[in-house]
């Protein structure tokens, strides 16, 4: 039996016109993303190019996790890109979340508490369990409202990071409600109080809208418990 033809020369090879292309891409994503797997993550992305879905891609490079020596589980970057891939949907399913987590190479420990927080069903609310995620990176009710504005705004980096208020409430209301400790009053109060401001700003808020006002810091609630045991599970030590 003959033994196969050798390719001695390059142009005996046929290279896919679009490779180089995609390579790049990926390279260019693995670099911004930084995933902790980059191989349970290169499955995800590959798998979410070839059926047209968002990428499970950072924006831009996050400095400080780059340079960490360990890993802090869910990061703004990264609730940002969870944001992209499940928000249009308004609701997704459990497993659907559990699948693009993982593809982000999250702890799923965290999201178990996430989910076990929240508790939630088989389909869940997006906004909820984003808001549920703010609250995390911020640890207080005012910082987690910051960080959602920071993460939600259409304006450019560095700018006042604007949302609608309708939102706002949306998410404020379901993380003091979820503090227990947050009374009616304050709710309405606190809302009532930004009213003039958001009215200037044709229906919008921005951080320094609120960021100064008194702040319930989550610290002696049982959300504080959950919240630091999410932390915890991401990396195996205490936050408080």
């Amino acid at each position: 039996m003959p033994l196969p033809d050798t390719m001695y020369c390059a142009e005996q090879i046929n290279i896919p016109p679009e490779l180089p292309d995609i390579m790049k891409s990926f390279t260019k994503a693995a670099i911004r993303t930084q995933p902790k797997d980059l191989l349970l993550w290169a499955v995800a992305y590959f798998s979410a190019l070839s059926k047209g879905e968002r990428l499970p891609v950072k924006d831009r490079l996050e400095m400080n996790v780059a340079t960490q020596k360990t890993d802090t589980g869910l990061t703004p970057g990264l609730l940002k890109t969870l944001h992209k891939q499940l928000s249009p949907k308004q609701t997704c399913s459990k497993e659907e979340l559990q699948k693009k987590w993982k593809g982000l190479c999250l702890p799923m420990d965290q999201l178990e508490s996430f989910l076990l927080l929240g508790s939630f069903s088989s389909e869940i609310n997006w906004m909820e369990f984003f808001a549920l995620g703010c609250s995390t990176l911020g640890g207080t009710l005012m910082s987690s409202l910051k960080y959602a504005c920071e993460i939600l705004t259409e304006d450019e980096d560095g700018g006042a990071a604007k949302i609608p208020f309708d939102t706002f409430v949306k998410l404020y209301t379901y993380l003091a409600h979820l503090d227990g400790d947050v009374p009616q009053d304050h709710i309405d109060n606190f809302l009532s109080s930004l009213q003039p401001q958001v009215e200037l700003q044709h229906g919008m808020i921005k951080p320094l809208d609120f960021i100064h006002q008194d702040d319930m810091d989550f610290g002696s609630s049982s959300f504080a418990e959950a919240t630091s045991t999410a932390e915890t599970d991401a990396d195996g030590q205490s936050h408080i």
